[in-house]
């Protein structure tokens, strides 16, 4: 695909620094006419390039592409290790890029409907199926 090798343009604005989160924070605008629009992971080795960083620093979301294409803007998120993003970044981002692995449960259904048949079972024994229902 000849779409990679068109030219893409950053700015920053509203640069922050913040020193309690470790962090550098601010808005990206991102200018890409003749292409649809630029992956995350692109935008990630570009900006770590710029501020001179590790691509596993930066955290990149909230892109959103104008009406007419051509211009994006979202938020950038640069962390001075990587202890402190993993410490500050929540854990869904850190899944998206790679660094956390993401937590294997069952379905929000599934454990509701074991929260409640846990309910019928009275005492201690509630690890056990539906054993319910004696006889007469």
């Amino acid at each position: 695909m000849a779409d990679r090798e068109q030219p893409v343009t950053l700015r920053t604005r509203k640069f922050i620094r913040n020193a309690l989160l470790g962090r550098k924070q601010m808005v990206v605008d991102v200018l890409h006419p003749n292409r649809a629009n630029v992956s995350k992971d692109e935008l990630r080795s570009k900006l770590a390039e710029l501020y001179k960083t590790s691509k596993d620093q930066v955290s990149v979301f909230g892109f959103r592409t104008q009406y007419g294409g051509g211009k994006s803007t979202g938020f950038a998120l640069l962390y001075d290790t990587v202890d402190a993003m993993k410490k500050f970044e929540p854990h869904y981002r850190l899944v998206r890029i790679g660094v956390s692995s993401k937590i294997e449960k069952p379905s929000r259904q599934q454990r509701k409907q074991r929260k409640n048949r846990s309910k019928t079972l009275r005492g201690t024994a509630k690890v056990k199926g539906p054993a319910k229902k004696k006889e007469k």
